[in-house]
């Protein structure tokens, strides 16, 4: 591996398929869709991009039930319209990661269906199933989505088995060394067709004590998968690290550990030998507060820092409010863009956000996702057309607010837009090694402003932003110009020492 791997300076951006754009007029985006706008992440400034499932699947939960590990779904298109967009996205710089759901599989997958045909099939351990009675689950856990216990009785082969999730997505044995064979072959077939890394799946879920011991009684009723933390999933981590490190080009493992808590993210890079990213969502559930975000930095500094770990930050994804809808004001949001992009660390950008995009309204008779995470997944508008870019009017959810104004199309024409400013902080981060790649160190602000530097070498960047929403002095000590600004105003002229209310600044020495 270089000394300075891709991924660390890399900003990449996620594609929820379904929502990104439809080729075929059937209302639900797809991998050739996906290929037709390549151009304007290549425009945007990103460095990869990491696709959301694309699998086959009865999506019961839109691709996280994964019936065939090696096929392109026909919703999404073919092998060969994968092939494509692989090719073009990294003929245009563009690398490509993709999501790998390693902790359970559809119920409807060859594997469970052989599973779940008698005790003695040769599959049957491949899954999680214990004895019991019909009216008592083996333990207390409680599954994700459906907020009842993560056991369904099955009544043919009378056992329960496991589900962290829907009941639809039964878990895998991951003690099984089979199941790992199986999974490891999964991971050589995307692989070999020359992605660059995934984005895994409930990372943190796969390790499992085969006690299954009961949550304590004050977690009662929390999902598990939100604090399921079993020290047996490092070694299952180590052993993909090694396979995905025999491959050439700097492939990347990027893992979804779902736990609320820094230091417990932090043990899941190993020493160096198991994720080589990971997301860390505590700051996604930080309030726009700037002695709380201040508190997020510390706290990921003290924990990745000392174990050479490099962080992620993130504000926006596919099972989360929009932060434009979160914040509560598009200043706010323009701001976050500023701190997202400047921070020690991968930014991971949600497609869309960087419209200024909000969580769409949906009406109760077109809710489809049983988390209710419909809001975050609306279409993304292309243009002010009434089907905005997209073969037809109606798509698969209703569009987010102000289609007519917040699409790519319109904002690519305003200097002043949110897209815009997303372009111009991606070219200075790409421009800065402070950015790209350097130390932060928190400087003293006045309340309710975060300020901090970025140095490598000789290179210097400062950031301010107030998250208040009325002007307040920063005095830096120094000559600084405005390289980017939140608001657009004053970029390229000296700073004023003045900070606007719910503005964020890079500044680079003048």
């Amino acid at each position: 591996m270089s000394p300075t791997p891709w991924w660390r300076s890399a900003a990449i951006y996620q594609i929820y398929p379904r929502s990104f754009l439809d080729s075929n007029g059937d209302g639900v985006g797809d991998l050739e869709g996906a290929r037709r706008r390549l151009e304007h992440l290549s425009w945007l400034g990103v460095d990869a991009v990491w696709l959301s499932p694309f699998y086959r699947s009865p999506m019961r939960d839109f691709g996280y039930d994964v019936s065939d590990y090696c096929d392109v779904d026909p919703l999404f298109g073919t092998l060969d319209d994968f092939d494509s967009l692989v090719a073009e996205a990294q003929a245009q710089g563009i690398r490509v990661l993709v999501d790998l759901v390693p902790n359970h599989t559809s119920d409807q997958h060859p594997w469970f269906v052989e599973s779940r045909a008698s005790r003695d099939n040769p599959k049957r351990d491949w899954y999680v199933w214990r004895d019991g009675t019909p009216d008592r689950p083996p333990n207390n856990w409680t599954a994700s989505l459906t907020n009842g216990p993560a056991w369904t009785w099955d009544e043919k082969t009378e056992q329960w088995y496991l589900h962290l999730f829907l009941p639809e997505q039964p878990d895998l044995n991951w003690a099984n060394p089979d199941v790992e064979a199986a999974m490891h072959d999964v991971v050589r077939f995307w692989l070999d067709r020359g992605v660059d890394g995934f984005r895994i799946d409930v990372t943190h879920a796969l390790g499992k004590d085969p006690r299954l011991p009961d949550d304590p009684p004050q977690l009662a009723g929390v999902p598990h998968s939100s604090i399921h933390d079993d020290p047996r999933t490092h070694a299952i981590l180590r052993r993909l690290r090694r396979l995905v490190d025999g491959y050439p080009g700097e492939r990347v493992l990027v893992g979804e550990v779902y736990l609320l808590d820094t230091s417990l993210v932090a043990a899941y890079y190993g020493q160096g030998d198991e994720l080589h990213l990971s997301f860390n969502f505590p700051p996604l559930y930080a309030p726009w507060d700037a002695s709380a975000w201040r508190d997020e930095i510390a706290m990921a500094e003290a924990e990745f820092g000392p174990r050479g770990a490099w962080p992620t930050w993130v504000l926006s994804n596919h099972d989360n409010v929009r932060h434009r809808t979160r914040y509560g004001s598009e200043a706010r949001a323009r701001a976050a863009a500023v701190l997202l992009l400047t921070l020690r660390g991968t930014p991971f950008l949600y497609a869309g956000e960087e419209l200024g995009l909000q969580d769409a309204v949906i009406p109760p008779e077109r809710v489809v996702d049983p988390g209710g995470r419909d809001g975050c997944r609306a279409p993304l508008p292309w243009d002010a057309t009434p089907s905005h870019g997209w073969p037809t009017t109606d798509p698969w959810l209703p569009w987010p607010p102000d289609p007519e104004t917040n699409n790519a199309e319109v904002e690519r024409l305003d200097a002043s837009s949110m897209l815009q400013l997303y372009r111009r902080l991606l070219a200075a981060r790409r421009a800065s090694p402070a950015l790209a790649g350097g130390d932060i160190e928190l400087l003293t602000a006045p309340e309710g402003v975060l300020a901090y530097e970025r140095r490598l070498a000789g290179d210097r960047r400062v950031v301010v932003v107030n998250f208040s929403d009325e002007p307040v002095d920063v005095f830096l000590g120094s000559s600084w110009t405005v390289e980017v600004a939140s608001d657009g105003s004053g970029e390229g002229g000296p700073y004023s020492g003045t900070l606007g209310g719910s503005t964020a600044l890079l500044l680079a020495p003048a």
